[in-house]
């Protein structure tokens, strides 16, 4: 008898809640600003963040997924990182002027246009099989991260040049570009561990947990700095696997070896030689002294010696200017 399981009405309204807590942070951040809370404004975007991570995982352990789900995210991540993130520093920086307006609107909308983008590529079915390790720009809740860095960093250090009126709205446009961007980022749904880096993973993440907890400004300073950091090799790990078919199904082990050949190749380099056992070193370096006395010294023949009758001479290497080996 074969047991059917069904997943019960509540358990499937879990991930929409989520979205939904998700939601009510990022507006929080708003409200949290208003009053001038700074610090509670970016840890609301940040538990806004966490919370968008938890809602599709849960939603695929549970099979609850759903077309108003995902709908529903789509809007909570442009009202959390989109809206919120703009109407925060044109609160905190903007004091009435139209730049601010004009810089927190065109972030609002590039985080919408990014969205929306997202939402056409999950059902295109054209796509390599390396896609998907791979966003196209920046995504929603990183983005409305990144737009804060210059805020934490006044908070944290005070005043300098990074809160400079000018440079937060030049940072925020440059953010909004990186939102609707075709630069390739790595995401971490795809990232796999192996099973002897369990541990120390774990490690990380109580050392990651003890900074967050007593230094969080700068904890989430320093992830924000790494994330910009790693775009480089995110750019390049994507036009590899582009040149590489043969590695988009393979594993990561056999991809390494892949890419270490491939890098052999390019330098022009030989695979390093194998130790031979004496014997047979012995019987190669017998041969090779045999070919060497079988050689016969090379001679020249003039055509004077010809016609004199001699015979072949040797030949004087100091007559060439060469030396005798």
């Amino acid at each position: 008898m074969v047991r059917v399981t069904t997943t019960t009405p509540g358990v499937r309204l879990l991930p929409n809640a989520i979205t939904v807590l998700a939601l009510c942070a990022g507006l929080s951040s708003v409200q949290f600003a208003l009053i001038g809370n700074y610090p509670m404004a970016i840890a609301s975007i940040g538990i806004a963040a966490v919370l968008d991570s938890l809602d599709g995982r849960i939603a695929r352990l549970l099979d609850a997924t759903s077309k108003m789900g995902q709908e529903l995210d789509s809007l909570s991540d442009g009202i959390s990182f989109g809206v919120a993130p703009a109407l925060v520093l044109y609160v905190w920086h903007a004091e009435g002027e139209r730049i601010g307006w004009v810089a927190s609107l065109i972030f609002a909308v590039c985080m919408i246009l990014r969205l929306a983008r997202f939402n056409t590529l999950i059902e295109d079915t054209e796509q390599p099989p390396y896609a998907g390790e791979f966003f196209v720009g920046v995504p929603a809740p990183a983005g409305g991260l990144l737009a804060m860095l210059p805020l934490i960093l006044e908070l944290q250090f005070g005043q300098g040049w990074w809160s400079h009126q000018y440079v937060v709205w030049v940072w925020t446009i440059a953010v909004a570009a990186l939102l609707i961007s075709r630069i390739p980022t790595l995401s971490l749904k795809t990232v796999k561990a192996p099973a002897k880096a369990i541990a120390p993973l774990l490690v990380g993440v109580g050392l990651l947990a003890a900074a967050i907890i007593q230094f969080p400004l700068v904890a989430l300073a320093i992830a924000l700095v790494l994330y910009l950091a790693h775009i480089p090799y995110s750019v390049y790990r994507q036009r590899w696997l582009a040149k590489h078919p043969e590695a988009w199904m393979a594993p990561p082990r056999e991809r390494r070896a892949i890419r270490r050949s491939s890098s052999r190749r390019r330098l022009g380099l030989r695979p390093p030689l194998r130790r031979v056992v004496a014997g047979a070193a012995q019987r190669v370096r017998l041969q090779r002294g045999e070919q060497h006395v079988a050689r016969a010294p090379r001679t020249i023949t003039s055509e004077k010696d010809r016609e004199n009758g001699r015979g072949p001479r040797r030949r004087s290497w100091r007559r060439i200017g060469l030396r005798k080996r």
